[in-house]
């Protein structure tokens, strides 16, 4: 298993030659595979494993996502484990007895374990239509516009916020080079 400098020197080396992108390009992520990364398993909590395996066994495409992964990658316990899918929110609530259906502008499910962790699931979000959802003053007034990983990616605060844990192949997804930018939690 590589250390996280090891880390982050491999994929620098794999993004020199490729131009910065920019939001929704298409260009392919940065994969890094289970053996080249130190998130295991058995980091993960309990609860949320359940969450991501409910969902993939259902058909559907999950990952942690956020800072949990931040937290991971850099030797942290997270405080809290973050959930995207492709999934509607309708459909998470549907899968899971003890869920809510939270938000106005934005939906999202918490799925609830005992009296003390919430999982938090959202459904993969694109940029809002200029027209349709954004109020003559700018301000978005709906949100709820469901994309891909990719451009849920893009909408992400940090570049290090943007970093997903597959729970398929136990990989990396980055499309936005959080990992490349030497997690630092301030790069843009």
């Amino acid at each position: 298993m590589l250390s996280i400098n090891s880390l982050i020197s491999s994929i620098k080396r794999i993004k020199a030659g490729k131009k910065s992108r920019s939001a929704g390009s298409g260009s392919p992520p940065t994969i890094v595979p289970r053996n080249q990364h130190n998130i295991s398993r058995q980091l993960i909590s309990p609860n949320a494993l359940k969450v991501l395996y409910t969902l993939k066994d259902a058909g559907f495409e999950a990952y942690l996502v956020g800072g949990c992964v931040r937290d991971l990658l850099l030797g942290y316990e997270p405080k809290d484990f973050d959930i995207t899918t492709n999934a509607l929110p309708e459909q998470v609530h549907k899968l899971f007895r003890r869920s809510q259906l939270i938000g106005r502008r934005f939906k999202l499910v918490h799925v609830r374990f005992g009296r003390n962790e919430i999982i938090e699931v959202a459904t993969f979000r694109a940029p809002p239509e200029a027209d349709l959802h954004v109020g003559e003053q700018g301000r978005i007034m709906q949100d709820n516009v469901y994309g891909t990983l990719e451009q849920d990616a893009w909408r992400r605060d940090f570049t290090i916020n943007a970093l997903y844990y597959n729970i398929r192949d136990f990989s990396i997804v980055d499309y936005t080079g959080g990992i490349a930018g030497g997690l630092d939690p301030l790069d843009r």
